[in-house]
């Protein structure tokens, strides 16, 4: 009953902030496509569902990093709805207003909503895709959870088709699934290529294609993000020296009550 209670609460929070973006939605602006960026666009049809997945748990910032690219890509300039389940802050830290910032995303573009279990993760998702004022909808989820099944998946896939958004689920520490998302994919961090003057590069992913309902082969990309453009550069695998990548190393371990911010 708590948990019947919590979503719909959060759902009346969202259509409020619904109505107020459909009021003052701007026209839709598409962003020019920069070279590189095409060959995974080409991959991400509009209005349609796209499964992503965390190499490994230690990938789940690497991997919500590379959603929320892609969603602003995705966009176009309308907002975003970004629906956080509790355990991926419990595990990765809560969003930053800086961090959104080095990304070259506004956090007023960002419409922000937290959900404590799964299912009302994905009314979320469903309740965004709706909207016509939104232009992407990414689900950020951790764990492996009874609620994400096929019908669910295909629920989202149908919402998204009828409106006008993009939706990128994000799942850490679960195992691909088959759902009825048009692709489906493998993210995890890569080597940064350093900067002039040894300056830290721009962040990078490891992003491979699992499965395409289009027929596309699969494979494996290296994507750089360049917030000036707000767009993915695709590069060639880096040699010699390069910034050791977090995901990388062994996590310290926690102590009680720590909490650790993205």
């Amino acid at each position: 009953m708590k948990n019947i209670e919590e979503r719909e609460r959060r759902l009346v929070a969202l259509r409020a902030g619904l109505a107020r973006l459909d009021r003052s939605r701007p026209g839709r602006a598409r962003a020019g496509l920069s070279s590189g960026d095409q060959g995974l666009l080409d991959r991400l049809d509009p209005r349609a569902v796209h499964d992503l997945y965390a190499g490994t748990p230690a990938d789940a910032v690497a991997l919500n990093a590379f959603g929320l690219g892609l969603a602003v890509r995705a966009a176009g300039g309308r907002p975003i709805v970004w629906a956080i389940h509790r355990l991926v802050e419990t595990e990765t830290g809560t969003p930053h207003g800086p961090g959104l910032h080095e990304m070259g995303v506004r956090p007023k573009d960002v419409l922000l909503v937290r959900a404590g279990d799964i299912q009302t993760l994905l009314a979320v998702g469903e309740e965004a895709l709706r909207s016509p004022a939104v232009g992407a909808v990414l689900l950020s989820a951790w764990g492996e959870a009874r609620a994400m099944t096929l019908t669910a998946s295909r629920r989202l896939s149908l919402a998204a088709q009828a409106g006008t958004a993009t939706l990128f689920l994000a799942r850490a520490g679960a195992v691909p699934a088959p759902s009825a998302a048009l692709t489906r994919w493998s993210v995890g961090a890569a080597p940064s290529t350093p900067l002039e003057a040894g300056a830290p590069g721009r962040p990078s992913f490891s992003a491979t294609l699992l499965r395409h309902r289009g027929g596309v082969e699969p494979g494996t990309w290296i994507m750089e993000w360049d917030r000036e453009r707000r767009a993915f550069l695709e590069r060639s695998p880096v040699s010699g020296a390069v910034v050791p990548v977090a995901a990388e190393r062994t996590p310290a371990t926690w102590r009680t009550g720590e909490r650790r911010v993205a």
